[in-house]
């Protein structure tokens, strides 16, 4: 299980403070977040730009990224300690959607290609996008549930040129997997709210929605 964050503005923010946040909720997070993380953000001419790195995120130097105005961040708690290698690290992309995955399934009965789960979900999700991503994230979301023996959380983030997407579901420990957004001028959804910050609000448990 995972630490996300995704981060909008219409105009340039500084990369290294929101990930020195992000770094300190990994960090203190009860689950252990340290099998390394990865980020996506979009440079000035709205290309994507990417860097994973297999180390703990609160090891990392983050004062390396400068501004976007648009950032992915993922930081990772590998299943059951295994595939820990830097190819398996989010955000995941396709050349259209970036991807971050946070969640436990067992028994997940649908066929799909992929190196670890949050991989295959993300190519079961794909199979339905033909340009309408909400439509396709409910769809493949509400199929996963009905195939899957238990799932103990599954929250999704999807970000493409139409929106940003997030898929909140889970049946356990509702401290740990409700998410957070802060909305004003920029949009920030994450795992948990910034440390010492308030006007979060929660977004809710078996919610699809888009931003």
């Amino acid at each position: 299980m995972c630490r996300l964050l995704t981060i909008r503005s219409q105009t340039p923010f500084a990369i290294g403070p929101h990930l020195e946040n992000f770094a300190h909720i990994a960090k203190n997070s009860k689950e252990y977040q340290g099998h390394g993380w990865g980020c996506a953000y979009q440079d000035p001419a709205g290309r994507w730009q990417f860097y994973r790195n297999i180390n703990p995120v609160w090891q990392d130097d983050l004062s390396r990224f400068s501004e976007t105005t648009l950032l992915v961040a993922h930081a990772r708690s590998a299943f059951e300690d295994r595939d820990i290698v830097v190819e398996n690290n989010m955000p995941f992309f396709d050349g259209r959607t970036v991807y971050i995955f946070n969640g436990e399934l067992r028994g997940v009965k649908i066929r799909e290609e992929g190196r670890i789960g949050a991989e295959k979900i993300f190519n079961f999700i794909r199979r339905f996008d033909k340009g309408d991503t909400l439509q396709a994230l409910s769809k493949a979301v509400g199929i996963i549930k009905n195939r899957t023996r238990h799932i103990r959380g599954m929250n999704i983030i999807m970000v493409n040129e139409t929106g940003i997407f997030v898929s909140s579901y889970f049946t356990e420990d509702k401290t740990y997997f409700t998410m957070s957004y802060r909305q004003g001028s920029d949009l920030t959804i994450c795992s948990d709210p910034y440390p010492s910050e308030i006007n979060w609000q929660n977004i809710a448990n078996e919610s699809v929605r888009k931003w």
